[in-house]
């Protein structure tokens, strides 16, 4: 594989530098914090405005059209598509499903193409343990029917990366500890959990809250409930949808303020419509009305967002008083640190060359991944 540089304002953690990066063999092999002259670097050099991680996604329902399905070809379209976004690993996000429905996503999970854009780490789970009070846009009959049988059959798939449930449902405090013990990242979400039945759910090993502000518990002074929970205990890494619909921006600034860049990690939630313009679309057994801004189950009720991550990253920096490199270290370590992949995330030398590049607009201009510039903006 040819080495390869590139030169510009490099994200370093929470701000720039001016950098050259060479990469070679798939990897990050030598960073200058200065533009060195083309005599010294190898053939193929890519001059950007802003040179960051890949992003990570780590709550994705589809995309493009194509829904999280057990058909490998689904996955693929979305990991290509997601390379024009800046986006080089994602959660494949499977909703709340009958019990029936999870064998097939397990048989296929070794079937997608590694190689088809963005790497799909592992599958998301959310659901079925959660609170019927919080459900959102999840199935109630398939709440009602999960079993101990059902997720005592999830602690030996391997591709189970994350699993958001309620703490207050019974037995679920265990269910977190048997996870954290095979290795599973759990989120708390989708509850109508009191500030104590949430510190519980940390206690137990939780370490993310899905989507901050949505299907949780609302704020009051007296009973301050998850989203307080989620604000004040730096044991837990906030989910944030920046789209303006499922957060206020002034929201937005507020989880920002109190958790600070290192406890915030952003996610599109983002369902198969995104892409597409307006119309009905599937989520799970559900249809979902698509307008120019939302997606939203027949009722109202949110059901996913329409947000691509390289548009989080502008909306975060018009709206929060956060430089670009803030916001994208939400969409790169962060994640990488939640998922303790210490090959992704960050832009050091021996890293994985999960590469974007950016204008000045913050529109995406290349991406690579794994070495491979596997996206190019057309000129």
């Amino acid at each position: 594989m040819s080495a390869i540089a590139y030169r510009g304002n490099a994200v370093v953690g929470t701000h720039t530098a001016p950098s050259t990066i060479v990469v070679e063999d798939g990897i990050i092999r030598s960073i200058e914090r200065s533009l060195v002259s083309n005599g010294n670097l190898p053939d193929i050099v890519i001059d950007a405005d802003l040179i960051s991680p890949g992003l990570i996604d780590l709550q994705v329902n589809g995309a493009y059209g194509a829904e999280v399905t057990p058909n490998p070809a689904d996955i693929d379209l979305i990991s290509e598509r997601f390379l024009e976004t800046g986006v080089t690993a994602w959660l494949p996000t499977v909703v709340t499903s009958a019990a029936a429905a999870y064998p097939p996503f397990f048989e296929a999970w070794s079937k997608h193409n590694p190689n088809a854009g963005a790497v799909p780490l592992g599958y998301h789970l959310e659901g079925p343990f959660l609170t019927l009070e919080k459900k959102g846009a999840h199935n109630p009959d398939f709440i009602l029917a999960a079993s101990e049988e059902l997720f005592q059959s999830w602690l030996q798939q391997d591709s189970i990366t994350l699993v958001t449930l309620s703490p207050e449902r019974e037995g679920n405090l265990g269910r977190i500890r048997q996870m954290v013990d095979a290795g599973i990242l759990v989120s708390l979400g989708h509850t109508n959990a009191t500030f104590e039945e949430f510190i519980a759910g940390l206690d137990a090993g939780a370490r993310k809250a899905t989507h901050l502000f949505n299907a949780m518990s609302a704020i009051h002074h007296r009973a301050p409930g998850a989203m307080v929970a989620t604000l004040v205990d730096d044991r837990v890494t906030a989910g944030l949808i920046p789209d303006g619909v499922h957060s206020h921006q002034a929201t937005v600034r507020l989880a920002i303020k109190a958790k600070g860049f290192d406890n915030i990690v952003i996610v599109s939630d983002m369902m198969a419509a995104c892409g597409l313009g307006p119309g009905t679309y599937p989520l799970g057994t559900m249809n979902v009305i698509v307008d120019e801004s939302s997606a939203r189950l027949a009722d109202g009720t949110l059901a996913g967002s329409i947000l691509t991550m390289d548009q989080a990253l502008r909306n975060l920096v018009e709206w929060s008083e956060c430089t670009p490199a803030q916001a994208i270290h939400m969409m790169t370590a962060v994640p990488a640190r939640l998922l303790e992949d210490t090959t992704r995330g960050r832009l050091v030398i021996g890293a994985r060359a999960d590469i974007a590049t950016w204008n000045r607009d913050l529109q995406p201009t290349s991406t690579m991944v794994g070495g491979e510039i596997k996206w190019q903006a057309a000129e």
